[in-house]
């Protein structure tokens, strides 16, 4: 949006509306739960000093649903239990050491989609403090459900 001679505001909105992953379009079809700022020691890395002690990773999810049913009936079943998802993802990285954070962010990916009935996900992970001088590197992948009913990109 322009404002007259006084200089330019620009802003997006998006009205709740969920990002489809495959083609980067507003999905007003699903919803989206989220999960922010979920921190979780893990075991990643490829160097040796990065073996030596587990690391503090940043999680940003959403997971993309249709929460129609859940906001009918009030009902847990019908929605995803973002306590759950948290639960399971801090249990598997208690019992798995990754080298790379693409092969977490693949490994959340398909815990979402096969396991808690997701369509669509994003997924960021950052670790902190890695580089001296940088706050966070990371990754965000976005995945959806195959159109057969399968979970894949």
């Amino acid at each position: 949006m322009k404002e007259g001679s006084r200089g330019s505001a620009y802003f997006t909105i998006t009205f709740g509306l969920s990002l489809n992953p495959q083609s980067r379009i507003l999905n007003p079809q699903l919803d989206t739960i989220f999960i922010r700022e979920m921190r979780a020691e893990a075991w990643i890395g490829i160097y040796e000093w990065e073996k030596l002690k587990p690391q503090t990773l940043e999680f940003e999810l959403e997971i993309g649903l249709d929460t129609h049913q859940a906001g009918e009936t009030d009902n847990i079943r019908h929605t995803v239990d973002y306590g759950k998802v948290v639960e399971r993802l801090r249990a598997d990285l208690k019992e798995t050491h990754f080298k790379l954070l693409e092969a977490l962010a693949e490994h959340i990916a398909k815990v979402l989609l096969q396991d808690f009935r997701a369509q669509w996900v994003k997924i960021s992970i950052a670790k902190i403090a890695h580089i001296r001088g940088v706050k966070q590197v990371g990754v965000t992948i976005f995945r959806q459900r195959a159109t057969d009913g399968a979970a894949g990109a």
